[in-house]
């Protein structure tokens, strides 16, 4: 029987081999390594809610260039990427099988989802030993000031708490990796996402790391406070989002250049604010961990019930832009062609379907999670619980689109840009025929 150390790396939203301590462990623990990644699904609670069948084009497309930066990464360190599309559990049990495998490698999920996964594993293999490493986070969990369980219930409490805790740097980069166990490797299908210049966004370590060291360059890291409210204007916030969503880079990683920024520049409230939203990023992170299952839930994390329903005309209003709500239209269009959307067109938009349309704020954020390119589920479901007012905050956030029009489109630019006053419908148009069934 071979006494070869034989392990799995499974990438998920870490799709990077820089600062990754996680995949320097394994680099030293074993003597074959898998480095396999499991395609996402929608699940049915998805499929319902979001009433797509599919993600959409544009997180597709830079998820494909995601991965194929990671393979590229890691056939530099004599290493090849396993893609699959079915289920991580049926997956890594299989290979586990297969292989004899006695170590697993992955991120320390905040995801309900993943964390039952490995749960589950740990049940069904007692030999195997999961090492886990919060590689997506600031912080360790050893290094906050309180207890997981005692998370604050505000961020604002949360950020008084750690905004002063050290941050470590980035660790070194891994130098190369063990082989893997296959002797003849699988083929992995990475869909030809030839580079456009049409794309806002590339997805891949090396392309995170060339936009973040290019934003600190300029000077507007030191306007960030002024500017990153702005619905429009690729340089008028930072843009790290699809990237640390996807791990293609770390949060820590950001920190370290936004140091080295004010150290160079010096720091104001503008540098301020760049940490200040990676905080209200961590805090979402942490929120999921504690609250699990009700992150999904539509009481959120407290006991009250929104008095919200469905409208299959409304919300398919929203989705596709034809609301009586132009900026939100625009906000919408420029969502379903880029993938993306401005911080302040996301929470317009989720204001509009749960106050103006009166939607159960669910099928917002899962609508979103079909179809941005950042979709991060802690910050997404949280920041919807936040808006909808069952979240970190019981203050329900519904903003005046009109007021909200008037000071920041008031030349109207940004809608007749994405066509948002073309097709304004009325919003009552009910069909009762469209409504969604399955519970």
């Amino acid at each position: 029987m071979s006494s070869e150390i034989i392990g799995i790396y499974w990438f998920s939203n870490d799709l990077r081999v820089t600062d990754n301590a996680l995949l320097a462990r394994a680099a030293q623990d074993v003597d074959k390594l898998i480095c396999l990644c499991c395609r996402p699904s929608i699940s049915r609670y998805l499929q319902h809610f979001s009433q797509q069948s599919n993600y959409g084009a544009a997180r597709v497309h830079f998820e494909n260039q995601c991965l194929s930066g990671l393979n590229d990464s890691l056939a530099e360190l004599g290493q090849s990427l396993v893609i699959v599309e079915e289920q991580p559990l049926g997956v890594l049990s299989q290979l586990i099988e297969q292989f004899g495998v006695s170590a697993l490698y992955c991120e320390q999920f905040v995801g309900f989802d993943e964390r039952r996964v490995v749960k589950q594993l740990q049940s069904n293999f007692s030999q195997l030993q999961v090492h886990q490493a919060p590689i997506r986070t600031l912080f360790a969990e050893n290094e906050l000031p309180f207890e997981v369980e005692s998370l604050p219930a505000s961020f604002s409490k949360f950020r008084r708490l750690v905004e002063t805790t050290p941050i470590s740097p980035p660790c070194p980069s891994v130098l190369s990796l063990p082989p893997s166990p296959w002797l003849r490797h699988p083929s992995s299908s990475i869909p030809s996402s030839v580079v456009s210049t049409r794309d806002t966004f590339i997805g891949g370590e090396a392309f995170a790391m060339a936009h973040c060291m290019c934003y600190f360059s300029t000077s507007f890291p030191s306007h960030y406070k002024q500017t990153r409210n702005q619905l429009d204007g690729f340089e008028a916030s930072t843009k790290f989002s699809p990237w640390l969503a996807k791990g293609c880079i770390s949060p820590r990683q950001l920190v370290d250049l936004l140091r080295q920024y004010e150290e160079r520049n010096g720091a104001n409230d503008s540098t301020y604010w760049i940490y200040f939203e990676l905080l209200w990023r961590e805090y979402f992170q942490w929120y999921a961990l504690k609250y699990g299952k009700q992150l999904f839930a539509l009481e959120g994390i407290t006991q009250l019930k929104p008095l919200t329903t469905f409208y299959a005309q409304r919300f398919k209003q929203w989705c596709q832009g034809t609301t009586r709500f132009p900026i939100v239209n625009a906000c919408m269009r420029q969502l379903n062609q880029t993938g993306y959307m401005s911080n302040r067109g996301r929470q317009l938009a989720a204001s509009c379907l749960i106050y103006e349309l009166g939607i159960d704020w669910r099928y917002g954020a899962a609508y979103f999670e079909t179809q941005l390119i950042d979709f991060d589920v802690a910050s997404n479901w949280g920041n919807w619980q936040y808006i909808a007012g069952v979240g970190a905050s019981n203050k329900e956030r519904h903003f005046n689109l009109a007021k909200q029009t008037q000071y920041y489109d008031p030349h109207g630019d940004f809608i007749r840009q994405w066509k948002g006053d073309e097709c304004c419908s009325a919003t009552d148009s009910v069909n009762i025929d469209d409504w969604p069934f399955s519970a």
